[in-house]
């Protein structure tokens, strides 16, 4: 009896499965299934969200402004004219009976090119003359009288009225006769103008009148230049007028005329720049006495040592034309776009001149895009100096 109660229980069952473990098991398991589907799903979304915000931010090309080439051999068109030019009028009416100086005729001062003659003009002064005759007759008549009544006076046999009266159309009968001379002075100054003289030295360049032409106040009878010395006037762009200085050194040349070139120096500038072309009118004078060039000619003019910085110079393709002007879109250095209005020079075919808006350095972008606005982000691909090429 008492070794069958001694027997442990345990002995006679089955040992237990160990279900903790179990659940361990399946919960890595799961854990691992779960992380197998889901890291992908993770990765792949993170790598999404990179792509997207990558594209958010534009990459661009940019460019940075490079000088432009010096002005030192500037040429620009010019044209030659005389020092001295002026057209010949007749003052007087009538009809050319002679002229003596023909175009190309060198004549001097005070010499005579036409007579005109005036028959109208003759009998005005021929009138003026009679006029002053019959004004001196009544000045002498009122001499005498204005004597008598003085002398009556003194006796009492006229009145003080009588004798102021005469004393007046006395000093009235002078002025008369003084009018007079003055109109018959004047028609003599008209008479000599039917002598058509040289005002200067000089040479006929244009005769449009022959013999018996009617000839009026207002018609051009000759043209008179002084060729001996020419001035030669040319207008530089006000991109380049602050190399112009009085005194400047520059070299003239005739198409016609390859290879020879005339030295000549700026003498006078108009001062101020022409509104309407924005140039500044240039003069330089050159002595002509050996008739190497001829008035009224096409030149060019080369200017030399014109000691000017030259300016900076961006590619065509990085303009945006605006309601504000010209503008460029400039990159910082955290990839922030600020757009400048910018004031353009010489427009040089694929480049452009830069008079300010920007600097030497920044960084300018490439075939901007007509959306871009200040403080968009964007990223550069690259930086190259001076004009590029379209990309």
């Amino acid at each position: 009896m008492n070794s069958k109660e001694n027997v442990t229980p345990a002995a006679n069952e089955e040992p237990r499965p160990k279900l903790g473990r179990w659940i361990v098991v399946a919960c890595v398991v799961l854990l691992v299934c779960l992380a197998a589907g889901l890291l992908p799903r993770w990765r792949h979304e993170r790598e999404l969200k990179q792509d997207t915000a990558e594209l958010a931010v534009p990459t661009v090309n940019i460019v940075t402004p490079s000088p432009g080439k010096p002005l030192s051999g500037l040429t620009l068109p010019a044209e030659v004219r005389p020092f001295v030019e002026a057209p010949i009028y007749a003052r007087a009416n009538g009809y050319l009976t002679n002229w003596t100086a023909d175009i190309g005729g060198k004549v001097e001062a005070g010499a005579l090119l036409a007579e005109i003659d005036t028959p109208d003009l003759d009998q005005e002064l021929a009138v003026a003359e009679a006029q002053l005759a019959q004004a001196q007759a009544n000045l002498a008549l009122a001499k005498v009288t204005a004597e008598r009544w003085a002398e009556l006076l003194k006796t009492s046999s006229v009145s003080d009225q009588e004798n102021a009266e005469k004393a007046a159309d006395y000093k009235l009968k002078e002025a008369n006769v003084d009018a007079a001379k003055a109109n018959v002075a004047r028609y003599n100054d008209l008479k000599a103008f039917t002598r058509v003289l040289a005002p200067f030295s000089g040479t006929i360049t244009t005769r449009d009148i022959d013999l018996g032409d009617l000839i009026t106040s207002g018609k051009e009878l000759f043209r008179l230049a002084d060729l001996r010395t020419l001035r030669v006037y040319v207008r530089v762009p006000q991109s380049a007028m602050l190399g112009i200085a009085v005194g400047g050194e520059a070299d003239i040349t005739i198409p016609e005329m390859p290879g020879h070139k005339i030295a000549a120096k700026v003498v006078r500038t108009a001062g101020a720049v022409d509104a309407n072309s924005r140039t500044l009118l240039t003069e330089l004078d050159i002595t002509n006495t050996d008739n190497e060039l001829t008035a009224g000619a096409y030149a060019q003019v080369t200017f030399h040592d014109m000691n000017q910085s030259p300016a900076l110079t961006l590619p065509s393709n990085t303009l945006l034309f605006r309601a504000e002007g010209p503008q460029v879109g400039v990159v910082n250095g955290d990839g922030v776009v600020e757009l400048r209005t910018i004031t353009l020079g010489r427009d040089l075919g694929s480049d452009v001149e830069v008079l300010s808006g920007v600097t030497a350095g920044e960084r300018v972008i490439l075939n901007p895009s007509d959306s871009l606005i200040t403080g968009a982000k964007v990223r550069t691909a690259g930086a190259t100096s001076g004009p590029v090429a379209e990309r």
